[in-house]
């Protein structure tokens, strides 16, 4: 396994591959990212052990739209079962998935929880709840910085497990070396990563910005608020499409299965 070393333009490469795969199977993709939520949910609902539970099936969850991405860019339909891919990979590699998933779901819960300790749970209760926040939340700047805590500690936390699941399955690394080439590669390849980002916080607020035009005017200012969530959900699952072109041009994959 050999990381490679990529120009800072191939995060956009990557925003526009998994635009194209998405678009060879729309309904394939779509419905496999909405079967990932609903099992992501579905185990959140548990009494008790939900999110960590949840959070622990994350990176195979992921894995799967990853393996399923490979199919539909080789040009074959990938079917539901490729979102398990993972655990029909052998006791070993869901072992060391599940490893991951572990270590994942504790160090979310320890910032979520560092995120608690700065406002008291304000944003806490919002993150688990769905719950938009009052307009006093939003002002406290408490509950600001509590934000700011969570995506600080968040990012680095994401990174660790970016590749992880890919470096296991398809190059049979043990759990915590995953981790390890998983964020070297990601700092490795940081302006990549840096372009890739700002591509998709873009696609995102310009397709926002195009809702709330049309809504303007069509004189009917409720358009945009019915159709952000459907769309945000459609550009979600577009963006984990294109996760295994990260993985994919980040590091040596020749005739990987």
């Amino acid at each position: 396994m050999k990381l490679r070393l990529v120009p800072a333009k191939t995060g956009w490469t990557w925003l526009a591959l998994g635009m194209r795969t998405f678009r060879r199977q729309p309904l394939a993709m779509a419905g496999l990212f909405f079967m990932f939520i609903a099992w992501l949910s579905l185990a959140s609902m548990i009494p008790f052990i939900g999110l960590p539970l949840a959070m622990t099936l994350l990176p195979a969850a992921t894995l799967g739209l990853m393996v399923a991405s490979k199919e539909a860019d080789s040009g074959t339909f990938p079917m539901p079962r490729l979102l398990i891919s993972g655990f029909r990979a052998g006791t070993e590699i869901a072992q060391r998935l599940l490893a991951l998933g572990g270590m994942y779901a504790l160090g979310f819960l320890c910032v979520l929880g560092l995120a608690y300790l700065v406002d008291g749970g304000g944003f806490a209760r919002m993150y688990l709840g769905g719950q938009a926040p009052s307009a006093q939340s939003i002002q406290s700047g408490d509950f600001v910085s509590a934000v700011f805590v969570f995506i600080g500690l968040h990012i680095p936390l994401s990174l660790l497990f970016w590749h992880a699941p890919a470096l296991v399955y398809w190059h049979g690394m043990p759990a915590m070396k995953s981790m390890f080439f998983s964020i070297v590669a990601c700092f490795r390849n940081f302006w990549a990563f840096t372009v890739f980002g700002i591509s998709w916080v873009g696609v995102m607020l310009g397709t926002m910005m195009v809702l709330t035009t049309l809504a303007s005017l069509l004189d009917s200012p409720n358009l945009a608020a019915s159709m952000a969530f459907p769309t945000l959900l459609l550009l979600a699952s577009v963006f984990f499409t294109s996760l295994y072109f990260t993985f994919r041009d980040s590091f040596e994959t020749e005739g990987l299965a």
